[in-house]
């Protein structure tokens, strides 16, 4: 059995920061990204939290981020946010939009925010779900280094490439919250089982010649398998579209890898769409998303997107959350 450790989610974020400052990186910038990871713990998303922690300090001591950047923000248009991350991590860069993108979705109706020269974002959900807290239906994607190959290739031309969306209730807080990305799996549980040294499922990668394989280092070497077939590829073009394309971010074809020290700042971007519910639907959103939810609710076993992660973010509240023991001592090293 895994030894565990019990922290509480205010634990967990000045752990995450601490090693980050450490790690070089500046107090500004470290700080949102450690109450993300927290965030993402408290979420149920492991693989994403903590875990990266070491990964991040890394990147930071070798360049591949810049742990010390000032993101650049702009207005090109009266409802267009834009952020230079200057090869940053995603999260300031995220944070300063939408200090500028809430109120300009509130006073226009909606607004976008277009982030280039950026870094891993972790759970995209995460933001998303911010958005709908400040009552606004959120929509994100964003792009990642190229790990999925065109139907009928072998080469990988696009990233896993995750879409958000999540949608405010009368309360303050995320009703329905869908964060998913276009391969079958998050590369990360691969890369997690790579470390663990185990096999991974039937369905989860493909070799570097197209043919399926349980081999973990195999399938970070080769592809991962889209989520149904073409609709996988459809959806991670889609993605490249408005987190690459309509930002002026790096194509993931060229991005460098978000793991290991080679290649430099991957430069990938990111791009969120905030709209104003009451502004589009004649004051009936809250009716008609209750109804939507009570569709699925009201059945017998039936699950609405986010659900399993709001319980988990409801046990965490109250009871903490277990951490890996082995993975707390590498980061505590860092200190």
């Amino acid at each position: 059995m895994t030894a565990t450790e019990t922290l509480s989610l205010s634990e967990i974020e000045d752990l995450a920061f601490r090693a980050l400052v450490k790690a070089g990186t500046s107090e500004e910038n470290a700080r949102p990204l450690a109450v993300a990871t927290a965030m993402t713990e408290a979420d149920g998303v492991a693989s994403h939290g903590l875990a990266y922690i070491p990964i991040y300090a890394q990147h930071v001591e070798c360049g591949k981020v810049d742990g010390k950047a000032v993101p650049v923000v702009s207005l090109p248009r009266p409802s267009v946010v834009s952020v230079d991350a200057a090869t940053g991590f995603a999260h300031s860069a995220i944070d300063q939009g939408f200090q500028k993108l809430i109120p300009l979705a509130k006073e226009q109706g909606v607004a976008v925010l277009a982030i280039n020269n950026s870094y891993n974002c972790g759970v995209l959900g995460v933001h998303t779900q911010r958005l709908a807290q400040a009552g606004l239906l959120g929509i994100g994607f964003t792009n990642a280094p190229a790990s999925i190959a065109p139907s009928g290739g072998a080469k990988p031309v696009v990233g896993t490439n995750p879409f958000s969306i999540s949608a405010p209730d009368a309360d303050g807080n995320a009703a329905l919250l869908i964060d998913q990305s276009a391969s079958t799996i998050a590369k990360s549980e691969v890369m997690k089982h790579s470390r663990e040294g185990k096999a991974v499922p039937e369905g989860w990668v493909l070799d570097s010649d197209g043919k399926p394989t349980t081999d973990p280092d195999a399938g970070l070497k080769g592809s991962m398998v889209p989520s149904g077939g073409y609709k996988g590829v459809g959806i991670a073009l889609t993605v490249e579209l408005m987190a690459a394309a309509m930002t002026g971010a790096t194509l993931g074809s060229v991005a460098s890898p978000f793991s290991g020290t080679a290649g430099g700042p991957p430069k990938t971007g990111q791009f969120f769409i905030a709209v104003d519910p009451e502004a589009t639907s004649g004051g009936a959103f809250q009716e008609k998303l209750t109804a939507l939810i009570a569709s699925i609710h009201d059945q017998d076993g039936a699950r609405l997107p986010g659900d399993g992660r709001k319980t988990c973010r409801q046990k965490a509240a109250e009871q903490g959350v277990a951490v890996n023991a082995a993975m707390l001592e590498k980061i505590r090293a860092l200190l």
